[in-house]
């Protein structure tokens, strides 16, 4: 365990943004399951922004890798283009 002052604070101020982090990360997933789920293309070409922004924000952020960020907008956009 910490004993220094300045290790417990470090502790509090992770713990956070490690709670703060996973919030956002699971409402991504959340609003993406969402997306997958959809039947009707024209209500997933209308959620598909919001889903960028989301995106966009975690990964400027450090929550979720750029890289995974652009895998998930390109299989997405993918995916409602195949929709009928």
């Amino acid at each position: 365990m910490a004993h220094h002052k300045s290790c417990l604070k470090r502790l509090r101020q992770n713990e956070k943004r490690r709670l703060h982090n996973r919030y956002y990360a699971k409402t991504m997933r959340n609003y993406l399951r969402d997306i997958r789920n959809e039947k009707d293309k024209e209500t997933a070409q209308q959620m598909f922004p919001k889903l960028q922004k989301m995106l966009d924000k975690l990964a400027k952020q450090n929550i979720i890798h750029w890289k995974k960020a652009a895998n998930l907008k390109s299989g997405t956009a993918k995916m409602i283009a195949k929709l009928a």
